[in-house]
């Protein structure tokens, strides 16, 4: 664990059901971010969040999952964020973490938002899933996942969380607090990327941060339009940080059913 690697939030405000339109502003969002290690988008950033998929969701393979494997591999970076995906016989909230090769990480969300239907037509994932990038341990989570901590609880195997959603205005101050603390009782970065504008259920405020394993807030996009802001995550520091304040080492141990 060593060295800085520059992560870009891409806050965008997706154009509902229209994958097509969605991957043209990822792309010039991200060349208003050049040089990044890793590109984030938001939650089901291809369609916007649909609890009914039916026509809306992605076809397996995804044109879009093709766009994010194409785009990382001419650009030598990592590109991340969930699509709405129709495979292996399910609905299924996905998280795809590509890498510069193209080889792809998956993670089914864990915790479907019930209060908005999600879990009728969608299938759960059930397992916690960390890769490896240019030697940061990321774990990757997804919206509703932020309100339940023992999910993402850092058995001291990753040193950043990523969040991508679709977090409306209603509730975000709860999506501000909760990166924060996530961050706090973790000792990790988090990456929170949120939509912005509106689709037809909810108004959008954005709100994406990078936040410290100090809880405080390297970078913040307030913004309620498309965005892309960019910062370092320091292992170095994280690591320094971990040795001379050692949380980590006095936490409850646990096992989670799946």
């Amino acid at each position: 664990m060593t060295g800085k690697m520059k992560i870009a939030l891409l806050q965008t405000d997706i154009v509902w059901a229209d994958p097509e339109k969605n991957r043209d502003k990822a792309e010039r969002l991200i060349g208003k971010a050049a040089g990044a290690d890793l590109y984030v988008l938001p939650e089901m950033f291809s369609t916007g969040f649909c609890t009914e998929p039916e026509g809306i969701a992605e076809e397996a393979p995804s044109a879009t999952l093709g766009w994010m494997r194409k785009t990382a591999m001419d650009k030598g970076c990592a590109l991340a964020g969930s699509i709405a995906m129709h495979t292996e016989g399910a609905f299924r909230n996905r998280f795809c973490f590509v890498h510069p090769d193209g080889k792809t990480d998956f993670y089914d969300k864990r915790h479907l938002f019930s209060y908005g239907d999600e879990h009728r037509e969608f299938t759960a994932g059930n397992s916690r899933v960390i890769t490896e990038f240019r030697g940061t341990r990321i774990l990757l989570q997804i919206c509703y996942d932020l309100r339940f901590p023992v999910w993402a609880r850092n058995r001291e195997d990753y040193d950043l969380a990523i969040y991508v959603a679709n977090w409306p205005v209603t509730r975000i101050e709860a999506w501000k607090t909760l990166l924060r603390a996530r961050a706090i009782e973790n000792q990790c970065y988090v990456c929170g990327v949120n939509r912005a504008g509106t689709d037809p259920y909810n108004t959008y405020s954005g709100a994406s941060a990078l936040i410290g394993p100090n809880g405080n807030t390297i970078i913040s996009c307030e913004d309620t339009a498309d965005a892309a802001i960019t910062a370092d995550i320091d292992l170095d520091l994280l690591e320094r940080f971990r040795n001379t304040f050692p949380v980590l080492k006095d936490a409850d141990e646990f096992t989670i059913r799946t």
